[in-house]
């Protein structure tokens, strides 16, 4: 894993190349695949799994909690990012972060292969803190295959994110079928082996990568070093300490939720007040932290709706929905794979589509207000199927596959590019921490939808339905009413 410092971190023309990309890409691309595959395929099973019954080899869990324990481990898998980031930056380097990280998710896979509520909840506990190490910078590396002035860098982060709906497409497929069919620790099984494959290959193929992320940025002095190392320390004997104090007092998964809900809301607030009023920062680094904190709250209610995918349009596809097809009934959890596979036909669509527009190609906040109106659009149609399915009748798959298409058409509006403008926007010395940032979003959303699952069976699902479209398509029209104040304060940022 260790690089000559003579190494340069961007490959030079005369390198391997990956379609036209410096060939480190590659290593990055099918990296992500695999940690997508195994994180998607558990996804697609998880809140199945706790709501089936003990007879049918689940846990027997009421809706109520499993949806605070779908929301709570969804978010925390984003909101670690955080700290990884940090530390990344800090401490280890990128490079050593996903190693370290492929290694902790690919153990908590394995522990939920194997039966014990304990075991459960260890397994998802490894799978958040080896996320939190790994997601946010695999991401930043691929940034940092480019130099500034390369404009070939948007491009590169569209054929990483197909990297990513490769794996997402795939896992539900293969871990939804053995996991509903066969045996549910089998799939969890499956999307452990996928992690190993990952890192297999993210080991042999580190010589493309050059210096990306070998190095974390220099303390400046050892005094400087040694605080880090203690602030670390101090993080890991807090968190270690909460564990223990959990382990002693009677909690309820519910409880331990709505902790992880109100520590969500400080550390949120918390990053961006730093970020905004106290940081060391330029006045035009500030005017750009406060777009990112616009975006960012945009990008938290666009994922609270999308990430309800695995929670309330779970629930739905496996209650209300038909899914028989020549006689042959398939698992609810291959609706999962319906978003990827629309990514992997509409991404170069719309990629086209935005150069074909040149100069009057929709701007960063414009298309993130255009991502919000279609997750919308998604829900409203899912509260006409929820209404056909109000007396227990199974609707068409229609509705979902109607939804899936304009929450597909949403996210290729704001999930790459929120990506990229992430590492525009931040300075080079807090590019991890802003990699973080933006998962966080993704944290916060996925809190958010999965206590909605929490209300599925008591709350008026066409009402549920219902709200979450109103709130979304209302909120991206105000963004699109602001798109110009947003972009003046992005200080010349495109």
């Amino acid at each position: 894993m260790q690089a000559s410092s003579k190494v340069p971190a961007v490959p030079l023309p005369s390198e391997a190349q990956f379609f036209g990309h410096p060939r480190g890409l590659a290593t990055l691309y099918f990296t992500e695949m695999w940690e997508r595959f195994s994180y998607y395929g558990m996804r697609a099973l998880l809140i199945l799994f706790m709501t089936a019954s003990v007879e049918k080899g689940g846990l027997g869990f009421t809706d109520s909690k499993s949806g605070a324990i779908y929301g709570l481990y969804t978010a925390m898998v984003y909101m670690v990012s955080l700290p990884g980031g940090w530390i990344a930056d800090r401490i280890l380097g990128q490079r050593k972060s996903v190693l370290y990280g492929g290694i902790v998710i690919a153990c908590g896979h394995f522990c939920m292969a194997m039966p014990g509520l304990t075991l459960f909840y260890i397994g998802l506990g490894l799978i958040v803190i080896g996320t939190g190490l790994l997601k946010p910078n695999i991401s930043t590396m691929v940034g940092a295959l480019y130099t500034p002035e390369d404009n070939r860098r948007d491009a590169g982060f569209s054929i990483f994110y197909m990297g990513i709906n490769l794996g997402a497409f795939l896992s539900p497929l293969v871990c939804g079928y053995v996991g509903e069919k066969i045996n549910w620790h089998w799939g969890f099984g499956l999307a452990g082996i996928g992690m190993t494959i990952g890192l297999i290959q993210y080991v042999m193929g580190a010589k493309y990568l050059g210096t990306a992320g070998l190095y974390p940025a220099p303390a400046e002095s050892p005094e400087a070093a040694a605080k880090l190392k203690r602030n670390l320390l101090l993080g890991v004997g807090i968190v270690a300490a909460l564990i223990g104090l959990m382990t002693l007092l009677p909690v309820t998964a519910q409880g331990v939720s709505d902790a992880g809900g109100v520590l969500l809301l400080v550390v949120t607030f918390a990053t961006f007040a730093w970020l905004i009023f106290f940081a060391d920062a330029t006045p035009v680094e500030r005017k750009r932290f406060v777009v990112i904190f616009v975006l960012f709250l945009a990008a938290s209610l666009f994922w609270s709706a999308f990430e309800q995918a695995g929670s309330t349009l779970n629930l739905f596809a496996d209650r209300s929905t038909a899914k028989v097809i020549f006689g042959f009934e398939y698992p609810a959890s291959w609706f999962q794979s319906v978003n990827s596979l629309f990514i992997i036909t509409l991404a170069p669509v719309l990629a086209w589509v935005w150069i074909r527009l040149g100069k009057l190609e929709p701007s960063i906040p414009a298309k993130f207000s255009l991502g919000l109106i279609f997750v919308g659009l998604g829900f409203l149609v899912m509260a006409g199927g929820a209404l056909g399915a109000a007396n227990g009748v199974q609707v068409s798959s229609a509705y979902l596959w109607v939804c899936y298409l304009l929450h597909t058409i949403g996210e290729l509006c704001l999930s790459p590019v929120g990506l990229s403008a992430m590492t525009k926007l931040a300075p080079v010395r807090f590019v991890g921490l802003m990699m973080g940032v933006w998962f966080l979003a993704s944290a916060v959303g996925n809190y958010i939808g999965g206590r909605l699952a929490s209300v599925y069976g008591s709350f008026g699902v066409p009402s549920l339905f219902g709200i979450v479209a109103a709130f979304c398509i209302a909120l991206g029209l105000v963004l699109a009413m602001i798109v110009n104040p947003i972009r003046k304060m992005m200080g010349g940022v495109k």
